[in-house]
């Protein structure tokens, strides 16, 4: 082997051992990056013909080992446990299939708009949800289906009230005086065909009759319903609970007296709206009631919700994101695929901590979380780097020590060139 050969050997090996320390470098910054996955160099010998002519490196992702997990108490922060990527994209919505990529960095943020922006400013995509909150199948590796996950712009249709009941008590020692009393009176509310809530007055009037009343229902604009006489069991097995329902006076309540539902016809819309409403059917004690003692206010039970305003979001482990609303309702608005890959180590690394397949790490196949391999997704939660500092610091000393074993190489050499040339002189 020549003197030259040597140096340009050494040569080598600094640039190596400079590539290494760049990647250790670039390691020890990234400690604390969420997501991140630490780089290395890998050493390969170069030859010369039939000699070795020095060292080559190529730089590797460990882009398979998973970081620890902390939470942090944000509920729009997540993170994988175990395999898979979140697939995000440069702009909201973006047309192009090349502009999404795959991450492990999950601490996102709404931004003006609601759309889901992580640190690296890359958007959150998924598969939205319909209007019932069925989310389908994830299958496929294409991302021409996705949509940028927004949490802002929601807002769920109300569903109009059909069934109201009722259950209180009227007291029994105001019945029956000679000159009764003021009435009961109670507020019910109700949801009409547009979301919106609305309310209709009951009132209970004692009768001059011993466990006789009267009910009288009307709306706040005056309109009256009906009133119907409701007469109460005052001995026996079923005492305190209704024993008919009379309706009476014009209008009369449409009440039915076998099982003490009102049937109102609310004229609220173009089609008018149809409630029923449960006094409690005779000899039942599960609706109005007289007993001794005091007034209870009628509690209602509505099957009506209003129009909700996204109050908001959920994230489940099987990726699916769901909305919480002011009305009370929780529905489905996206369900989040992760993005899986035969060998992620050799995946591209873009800027922003995320990734794009090439040829030797397979194509990318989207999942549901927790199937076909792919892993959960955890909310409230990140994903630490894969870095071990002391790891890190280690390898910087060995490099160190390497590189200046290569400089030894060099100035060895160069003292050699110089004697070679002494010879002549």
């Amino acid at each position: 082997m020549s003197i030259s050969s040597a140096l340009q050997i050494g040569v080598s090996g600094l640039q190596a051992n400079s590539s290494r320390v760049e990647n250790i470098s670039s390691n020890i910054a990234n400690a604390n990056t969420v997501g991140y996955r630490r780089t290395f160099s890998e050493y390969v010998t170069q030859n010369s013909g039939s000699t070795q002519a020095g060292v080559l490196t190529e730089a590797r992702a460990d882009v398979s080992a998973n970081g620890g997990l902390r939470g942090t108490g944000s509920s729009t922060d997540y993170a994988v446990q175990g395999d898979g990527f979140f697939v995000v994209s440069r702009t909201p919505n973006d047309p192009a299939a090349s502009n999404y990529y795959l991450t492990r960095s999950g601490s996102f943020t709404p931004d003006q708009d609601g759309n889901l922006r992580n640190a690296a400013g890359y958007f959150l995509a998924g598969f939205p949800a319909d209007a019932s909150g069925a989310t389908g199948a994830i299958t496929g590796a294409g991302f021409t289906d996705l949509s940028t996950v927004n949490i802002a712009s929601y807002q769920i249709a109300g569903t109009p009230s059909t069934q109201i009941g009722m259950s209180g008590n009227v007291p029994a020692q105001e019945s029956g005086k000679a000159v009764p009393g003021a009435p009961f009176e109670s507020t019910m509310r109700y949801v009409d065909q547009l979301g919106g809530t609305r309310t209709l007055n009951l009132s209970w009037q004692p009768g001059a009759a011993s466990s006789q009343w009267t009910v009288t229902i009307s709306d706040d604009a005056g309109t009256s319903y009906g009133s119907a006489a409701v007469a109460f069991n005052d001995s026996g097995p079923d005492a305190g609970s209704p024993a008919s329902y009379t309706p009476v006076g014009t209008p009369a309540l449409p009440i039915d007296p076998a099982t003490g539902v009102v049937t109102l016809t609310l004229n609220n819309g173009a089609t008018p709206q149809t409630l029923d409403i449960s006094l409690g059917a005779p000899g039942s004690f599960d609706g109005m009631t007289q007993f001794s003692g005091d007034y209870t206010p009628p509690a209602f039970t509505d099957d009506g919700k209003e129009t909700g305003s996204l109050v908001r979001a959920e994230m489940a482990e099987s990726g699916v994101l769901y909305g919480v609303f002011d009305n009370g309702q929780r529905r489905a608005l996206f369900q989040l695929p992760l993005a899986t890959v035969t060998n992620p180590n050799q995946m591209r690394s873009i800027d922003g901590n995320a990734y794009v397949a090439t040829r030797d790490s397979g194509a990318v196949t989207l999942n549901a979380p927790l199937s076909n391999g792919a892993g959960a997704i955890i909310s409230d939660t990140l994903e630490d780097s894969n870095v071990d500092i002391a790891q890190e610091l280690t390898d910087l000393i060995q490099t160190q020590r390497a590189y200046a074993s290569n400089a030894k190489i060099i100035t060895t050499s160069d003292e050699m060139l110089d004697e070679t040339l002494r010879i002549k002189r």
